[in-house]
């Protein structure tokens, strides 16, 4: 038994020494337990420890669980057999009915008609747009020399200066041509301060330093342009020296102008017997004659038209076109229609300008700030000067 699990070798005892210092000391151990009962070799301790060694045959085999019972399924309940309905009867067959010819299709029925106002403004649209374009027409007529206009009238407060304005804001805007409008009032007219002038340069300045110009940039340096293109040419704002702005002195001016724009506006006072008017009317190529639809207005218009007639300027009388500047209703006033129709027969043409709260104001005329029936008035009102183009000045 020995032989079979473990070779038992003869034990050395050790020395003194460091080695037998560190081996246990025996005697310290307790003393050996009392026998036990006879039995197998291997059950016999092998040392003073009481270590055995169980062989292999008498150790127990290992426990194992027992299989759990097998279990047979419920087999499932097979399902009834579905029953197949029967074939229905065969339906009895139609009856024979009589041929009736089909009646004939009913016209595609004719779409209702655009209502009345929709059509009408769609031709309305048309129709501006077509106007539009004629008069940009008659405002582009092509010129061959400088052509004057004059704005004028016997009465203060119808509306000259903001009638030159507008009208030469169009014409330069449209025919992208140089226009200057000339503040020719004796009296220190408003022209100067409607606009956001760029120095202090006068009339009076310009024509003391004709002598010296040669070409347009030497004038432009004595005019203020505005938004529109138009340029301005202020006059002094001493009504001493304004008023000394004689006839001889518009000539010259004129003639200086004219050199280097194809059109020249004068923003007239209301001094018909000054002696700058008689220049002015003399060289003038068209007149504008302003007026207002209050009575006063109107009235202030029909007599420069008959002071024009009883001194020898008929002729340019007929030619003339009549601007009408419309007014709050403070006081009495005419109808437009009324007054249209008047002085369409004194002269060659007349349109109402409407009352504008940015022209009443007084203020810097800006065209951008313009209710758009204003602009499209200024612009009808270009395009009846632009008529009056006769073959001298063409």
């Amino acid at each position: 038994m020995a032989a079979e699990h473990a070779v038992i070798e003869q034990v050395r005892r050790l020395g003194p020494g460091p080695e037998r210092d560190l081996s246990p000391d025996y005697a310290l151990l307790p003393p050996a337990s009392p026998a036990r009962p006879a039995g197998p070799d291997w059950q016999r301790p092998l040392d003073a420890l009481g270590t055995v060694l169980i062989p292999p045959q008498a150790r127990p085999a290992p426990a194992v669980p027992a299989p759990a019972p097998l279990t047979v399924p419920t087999p499932l309940p097979v399902p009834a057999p579905v029953p197949v309905p029967a074939a229905p009867a065969p339906l009895p067959a139609p009856a024979a009915l009589p041929y009736t010819a089909p009646a004939p299709l009913a016209p595609a029925p004719t779409p209702a008609p655009t209502p009345a106002p929709a059509r009408l403004g769609r031709l309305l649209g048309r129709g501006e747009q077509r106007e539009r374009e004629r008069l940009t027409a008659l405002i582009r007529t092509p010129l061959h020399r400088s052509f004057r206009i004059a704005v004028i009238g016997l009465k203060g407060g119808v509306g000259k200066t903001s009638a030159t304005l507008g009208l030469g804001s169009v014409l330069a805007e449209t025919r992208a041509d140089k226009v200057v409008a000339v503040d020719a009032n004796p009296d220190t007219g408003t022209l100067s301060r409607r606009i956001r002038r760029e120095g202090a340069a006068t009339v009076q300045g310009l024509l003391a330093a004709a002598p010296s110009i040669t070409g347009y940039m030497d004038i432009r340096r004595f005019t203020s342009l505005t938004p529109s293109g138009l340029e301005v040419l202020a006059n002094d704002a001493d009504p001493t020296v304004a008023d000394a702005f004689g006839g001889e002195d518009y000539r010259r001016l004129v003639e200086l102008l004219s050199r280097q724009y194809p059109i020249v506006l004068a923003d007239c006072g209301t001094g018909l017997l000054h002696g700058s008017m008689r220049a002015v009317l003399d060289l003038a190529d068209q007149l504008v004659i302003t007026a207002t639809t209050s009575i006063d207005g109107a009235a202030g218009a029909d007599t420069t038209l008959d002071w024009l007639c009883a001194n020898g300027y008929q002729d340019l009388a007929r030619r003339s076109v009549t601007a009408v500047s419309g007014v709050r209703a403070k006081g009495r006033t005419v109808g437009a229609d009324d007054l249209l129709d008047h002085f369409g027969r004194r002269c060659r043409g007349a349109v109402v300008l409407p009352f504008d709260e940015h022209l009443a104001l007084g203020g810097v005329f800006e065209p951008a700030r313009l209710h758009p029936r204003t602009r499209r008035a200024h612009l009808t009102l270009a395009a009846l000067v632009a008529e009056g183009i006769h073959p001298s000045a063409s």
